[in-house]
C-alpha cells in the first residue's frame, strides 16, 4: 500500500472544512493534479518546503509536502481573491516607485537650479 493513501491526503486537503461544507478536493484527480504541478515547481527550482531526503523525486517530495501540510489547494473563489491581493499589492508598488521617482526627478531638478 501507497504511503500516504489518496484518502489520508484527502483528509489533510479537507481538515478545515466543516460538515455541510463541500470540500476543497473531493476526488483523487485533485490530488495528482496538485502533486504533479508541485513536483514540476521542485524541478524548476523551487525551495523544498520539509525536511526531504535528498535522494526523493520530486513527487515524492510534493506528496510528502502535501501530507505535512505544506501546500494549499486554494478553491477557485480563493484563487480570485489570491489573484486580487496579488493585482492590488503589484498596483500599489507600482504607485510608490512612480512616487519615489517622481520625487527624485524633482529633488534633481531642484538641485540642478540651485547650481
Amino acid at each position: 500500500m501507497i504511503h500516504p493513501s489518496y484518502v489520508d491526503l484527502m483528509n489533510v486537503v479537507n481538515k478545515g472544512v466543516e460538515e455541510g461544507e463541500e470540500p476543497v478536493i473531493s476526488s483523487r484527480y485533485s490530488i495528482v493534479m496538485a502533486t504533479a504541478k508541485r513536483a514540476r515547481q521542485l524541478v524548476a527550482g523551487d525551495e523544498v518546503m520539509i525536511n526531504a531526503d535528498p535522494k526523493d523525486k520530486p513527487l515524492s517530495t510534493a506528496v510528502k509536502e502535501l501530507y505535512a501540510d505544506k501546500l494549499a489547494i486554494l478553491t477557485d473563489e480563493e484563487k480570485e481573491a489570491m489573484a486580487q491581493l496579488i493585482e492590488q499589492k503589484n498596483a500599489e508598488e507600482g504607485s510608490q516607485k512612480a512616487a519615489a521617482a517622481l520625487d527624485e526627478a524633482v529633488n534633481e531638478t531642484e538641485e540642478s537650479e540651485e547650481e
